[in-house]
């Protein structure tokens, strides 16, 4: 079994898979631990599908509860903070959380290799000309080779571009940042296609900026700095040194997700959530889902016996009753989408709750075939 990629997604099919007994080996560009962009907070259902002892995890690594946030609309001065009085995620560092995940899936690693080059022979598939395995899972992210080989042609669905930084401050407290560790920040654009966040967990602050029209993503990234700054929530002499990613909003055939011998997980399938852009979650779903179906596969790896897959997928996400973009109704003008974000019961029912929690969608579990 090769898994080509080692974040969330691919580390949780390995978990699973090496967990019945399955050889596993998990290919990446990366060494790790390696960075990725990302705002970086996990909700409790990931914790539980993932069987995340909390109290070990955050011995050695950074692990920040999170129970309120503040949110607000760029440009302007007025915002709704919602605390909860427990925790409702928590944030961690991807590099850590990552490498964690990655380590305890107890697969084979072949990390810092790129793929280069992807055949079918016979049953089986053949990357890089040595590496040999008679099933195929794609979870290298947005631009995944397996992904692209899966999908050649250019896709339709929404694609979210988002820069990100994130840097460490000191631990006792930096009087320069206003931001509270357990409520991060939340700043949406005008007409709620993307949005901002100032998040600090512990030791380290992280700033980013998500939005659906790449080609604004690099000027609306400075200017909802500068914005924080006129604020006073970010230090007026700070720069930035961005890191940039994209990735896919969830969509009905957005991405095709499995042929024989082969499926996709997480970004590489195109499971990003449309109103958050969340991708941690439907990462790890769905490495819980493609494990199952390896399993009841039982060594035969044809499209139909992998049909199952997609069928939970779009179970799982609800392709047909989810919006393909984060925005409300092309109805609702900015000017009303701004006056909602002043609403407490809109930011905390809608944004928070529904939106960016999922909190009335209770965590995967799934039996696997051993």
């Amino acid at each position: 079994m090769l898994i080509v990629g080692g974040g969330p997604g691919g580390s949780t099919c390995g978990w699973q898979l090496r967990a019945a007994g399955v050889d596993v080996l998990v290919m990446d560009q990366a060494m790790f631990p390696r960075d990725k962009v990302c705002a970086g907070w996990i909700t409790p259902q990931v914790v539980s599908a993932l069987n995340l002892n909390l109290d070990d995890y955050g011995k050695r690594r950074t692990l920040q509860p999170i129970t309120g946030f503040r949110a607000g609309v760029i440009g302007h001065s007025h915002d709704v903070t919602t605390r909860y009085g427990h925790p409702v995620s928590y944030g961690i560092r991807r590099c850590e959380f990552d490498h964690y995940l990655l380590e305890r899936s107890q697969a084979r690693r072949l990390l810092g290799k790129p793929v280069a080059t992807i055949r079918r022979e016979g049953s089986g598939w053949i990357v890089n000309d040595h590496v040999r395995a008679a099933m195929l899972v794609g979870a290298g992210g947005h631009f995944c080779p397996v992904a692209r080989m899966l999908n050649p042609r250019s896709e339709k669905a929404p694609v979210v571009a988002a820069q990100e930084v994130e840097f460490p401050i000191e631990s006792d407290g930096d009087g320069r940042f206003a931001i509270e560790s357990a409520t991060p920040e939340l700043y949406f654009s005008a007409g709620l296609d993307g949005y901002g966040w100032c998040f600090r967990k512990q030791n380290y602050l992280n700033v980013g900026l998500g939005l659906l029209d790449r080609r604004a993503c690099s000027t609306a990234s400075r200017a909802f700095v500068s914005y924080l700054q006129a604020r006073g929530r970010i230090p007026a002499g700070a720069s930035f040194r961005w890191r940039g990613h994209a990735y896919l909003l969830a969509a009905p055939r957005a991405r095709r997700v499995l042929s024989d011998g082969v499926l996709l997980l997480g970004d590489a399938a195109g499971l990003a959530y449309p109103q958050s852009g969340e991708g941690i979650r439907p990462a790890i779903e769905s490495g819980l889902i493609a494990a199952s179906t390896i399993l009841d596969a039982q060594g035969q790896y044809s499209r139909d016996r992998l049909k199952p897959y997609e069928t939970q997928l779009a179970a799982r996400f609800g392709f047909a009753t989810r919006p393909s973009s984060p925005t409300l109704p092309a109805a609702v003008s900015s000017a009303l989408a701004v006056g909602l974000m002043r609403v407490p019961f809109f930011v905390r029912h809608v944004v928070l709750d529904r939106w960016f929690l999922r909190s009335a969608e209770p965590s995967l579990t799934l039996e696997l075939s051993n």
